[in-house]
């Protein structure tokens, strides 16, 4: 077996054989088809949570059900809404997609002019419905309700100590941490009480944080976890990501500041700060991959900034080829990037079916299989003979890489060739992304060549991670405009247990 082109067998995709280079020695030793279809075949970071707030409109709910739909791509697994009336609270949440779990009656049922909704990927605290949020608790104070984005590096810390103090949780989500801190604070004023709970938690987060008449919103110091505010007439909103303003008929005011506290009530809204900003260290995934290409961070359209990482990746691994297709839906930006600065035409080769439901369930292997290919499919006429570029986002545990790979070959590509808008993802995430291992990470220990040979293309780079910060515009160092690139150069912005080998996040 050649190095240069390594044609699988199906069965080897179908075991946990580790990859092996010419010689039989083993490449990686990561898990490859155990876990079902969804788990497996599509690898790809789990888009965190998304968070949508309304005060001020008389159609809250309403607002909010369109809001969180528009953020449905950063969490597909449950949704929720809380309402207020200035004296009680009104919600509803369930596992599902948005609008599995809300209709006209349940939305009429959710009275108020505030509301704060949530929808969740779980990467801490189990996948049922009591971590579901927004989380929804009486304390001394009357009503108090959170959703979150992000993830609390110090929650199992705090959360002893306040189990041995005597509280008694009701969920497994780090979320919880923060209403047993405001609940347990000696401070009388709900302001202070906030933040003096805010200033005890360390990590990536945004919160919007519902009492009967006043609406908290939050983001950590470093401002890794994005949070805009928009307004529609005289209402306030916020969200996770500004194309969510866009669908409600809203426009965008600014970004949240890194550590600044905001308190909405029926005088408008105060602008506070619970810690100083330390360094601006935004998500550098938010750019490449979470966030919807039609939202804007900074000012910055994503759509535009992935084309100058597609044009970026073109100058630094120029391939000779007949035709660029990028992987659907998120690739797409670069590869027409990739393909304006080359001049290979860009084409249509893989179509991404979205009706196919949770093929996992499948009885038998044979049906698993045939669900993959319903998923994501070759347009065997576009790539029948060519030379392909392929562009993808990232890699994590190459098995996705390696499946496109070989369809692109069997529906009769001539050679494929892998380029990657990122750098290689080294590192797992401590801020809200669920991540594998350090060990489940095939770039962690591998090289470059290793990991072309084992998802079976002609060749394969990567965009450094200089080519990435000038396509998006963030100059190293600068306070304002920084990044986190963790989990590509291990230099995290906050502390972080890095023994921890789980993905992590409060959602």
């Amino acid at each position: 077996m050649s190095n240069e082109r390594m044609i699988l067998p199906k069965q080897m995709i179908q075991q946990e054989t580790p990859f092996q280079d010419a010689s039989g020695n083993p490449l990686w030793t990561g898990q490859y088809y155990n876990e079902g279809v969804d788990n497996d075949y599509f690898d790809k970071l789990k888009e965190e949570c998304g968070v949508f707030g309304v005060f001020g409109h008389p159609e809250a709910s309403a607002l909010s059900f369109f809001g969180l739909h528009a953020l449905q791509h950063r969490g597909e697994e449950s949704a929720g809404i809380c309402t207020s009336d200035g004296k009680n609270f009104y919600y509803h949440r369930n596992m599902g997609l948005v609008k599995e779990v809300f209709d006209n009656e349940r939305l009429q049922y959710l009275q108020g002019s505030a509301a704060i909704g949530h929808v969740r990927y779980s990467t801490s605290g189990e996948s049922k419905l009591q971590n579901a949020q927004p989380l929804v608790f009486k304390f001394r104070g009357g009503d108090i309700a959170i959703a979150t984005n992000g993830n609390i590096v110090n929650a199992e810390e705090i959360r002893k100590e306040l189990e041995d103090g005597g509280s008694i949780f009701q969920t497994t989500s780090d979320t919880e941490v923060v209403i047993h801190l405001i609940a347990r604070s000696k401070q009388r004023d709900i302001t202070l009480a906030v933040k003096e709970a805010l200033q005890r938690i360390v990590g990536g987060f945004a919160f919007l944080i519902l009492v009967n008449d006043k609406l908290f919103v939050a983001q950590d110091p470093n401002g890794l976890r994005p949070l805009s505010i928009g307004r529609l007439g005289e209402a306030y909103l916020f969200a996770s990501e500004t194309c969510a303003f866009e669908t409600v008929g809203g426009t965008f005011e600014r970004d949240l500041r890194p550590g600044e506290l905001l308190i909405i009530d029926q005088s408008g809204m105060t602008e506070d700060r619970f810690a100083p900003m330390v360094q601006r260290s935004i998500c550098a995934m938010e750019f490449i991959y979470f966030s919807r290409p039609d939202s804007d961070i900074d000012s910055l359209n994503l759509h535009l900034a992935r084309k100058r990482m597609g044009r970026q990746l073109a100058m630094e691994a120029f391939v000779d080829a007949d035709v660029v297709t990028g992987v659907p839906d998120s690739s797409i930006s670069a590869a027409i990037g990739f393909a304006e600065q080359t001049g290979i035409p860009y084409e249509l080769g893989m179509i991404k079916n979205r009706y196919t439901g949770r093929t996992f369930i499948q009885p038998s292997q044979e049906l698993r299989e045939r669900g993959v290919k319903m998923k994501l499919s070759a347009v065997r006429k576009v790539v029948e003979g060519k030379r392909v570029v392929m562009i993808d986002d990232s890699i994590v545990r190459g098995t996705t890489s390696l499946r496109i790979v070989n369809m692109l070959r069997e529906a009769g590509a001539a050679e494929v060739h892998v380029r990657i808008s990122s750098p290689p993802y080294k590192n797992p995430c401590f801020y809200g992304i669920d991540t594998p291992s350090r060990d489940g990470l095939i770039a962690a220990n591998r090289t470059v060549e290793e990991i072309r040979i084992a998802i079976n293309a002609d060749s394969l780079h990567f965009l450094s991670k200089e080519g990435l910060l000038e396509a998006i515009g963030r100059p190293v160092g600068e306070v304002n405009r920084g990044m986190c690139t963790a989990c590509f150069d291990n230099e995290y912005p906050t502390f972080v247990n890095d023994e921890a080998t789980a993905g992590c996040g409060s959602c």
